[in-house]
């Protein structure tokens, strides 16, 4: 009995603790419309989240000589001559496109390139502050997956990589494929290499924990968009054999594959 109150005591003192914790937390926890606001009054602020910066002195007429006219004449050569001369003497080396038409903006769906700006300049923010990688927002005023691939390939030269960003399924795929194959930069595509990493490293930590093999789990997966099938490939590869995918419709089996254009490539 004795044990029994001690116990119940206890229960009752982890409880008060808890609800005291809980409501201290509470009360310095802004409400979603107050953190809207606030987002709002800091873009209005600073018109936006990034700017360009020099890396080189500007004072005097020599430094202009040296970064501008004629100076600049000289890696200018050596690139004509050397196509891979460009990461040597370029912000090519560090740099990133973030490109979005801006179909499918976090969790505000297509809502148009102008209104995309503020996400991909956060995403380039994200790049600057967590990789020290210079990446500029870029923003389509096309859906055509053909245009999106031209105007993407046309600008492929200053930039050392592709960051496709928030553009809506099954035209993402296209792209982020196409633009692989046909280019010599890489390209990342967010919404599907990004949410695969990350699901995929939360499972084999997951699996650590529970001491279990790759090989021998059942996964499930809710949703075989863009995201969801590649999780669904990135877990394959990694050698889990029972996978079961679900959509809207139901779970996809082996003859739907040709409906669903994400599953032709990668699942056996």
């Amino acid at each position: 009995m004795d044990n029994y109150n001690q116990s119940k005591k206890g229960y009752r003192l982890f409880n008060l603790y808890d609800l005291c914790h809980n409501k201290k937390r509470e009360k310095g926890r802004k409400s979603m419309s107050d953190i809207y606001q606030d987002a709002l009054r800091m873009h209005e602020k600073t018109k936006g989240k990034l700017e360009i910066q020099l890396k080189v002195p500007l004072n005097e007429s020599h430094d202009l000589s040296l970064a501008y006219t004629p100076g600049v004449a000289q890696p200018c050569r050596e690139i004509a001559k050397d196509k891979e001369a460009v990461y040597k003497y370029t912000w090519k080396h560090n740099s990133v496109a973030v490109v979005s038409d801006g179909t499918a903006v976090l969790g505000l769906g297509d809502i148009g390139p102008e209104a995309a700006l503020p996400v991909m300049e956060g995403k380039s923010i994200l790049f600057k502050k967590f990789g020290d990688i210079d990446a500029v927002p870029i923003c389509l005023d096309t859906k055509d997956p053909k245009e999106i691939i031209q105007i993407v390939k046309a600008m492929a030269p200053t930039f050392g990589g592709i960051n496709l960003e928030d553009i809506s399924a099954p035209r993402c795929v296209e792209i982020e494929r196409t633009l692989i194959n046909e280019l010599d930069i890489p390209v990342f595509h967010d919404d599907q290499h990004g949410t695969a990493i990350v699901v995929t490293a939360g499972l084999l930590n997951a699996l650590k924990v529970v001491h279990k093999d790759i090989q021998d789990i059942t996964v499930v997966v809710s949703g075989t968009g863009a995201a969801g099938s590649s999780i669904i490939k990135m877990i394959h590869s990694l050698g889990v054999k029972e996978i079961y995918g679900f959509n809207i419709h139901g779970i996809v089996t082996k003859e739907d594959y040709a409906q669903y254009d994400f599953f032709n490539t990668g699942i056996n």
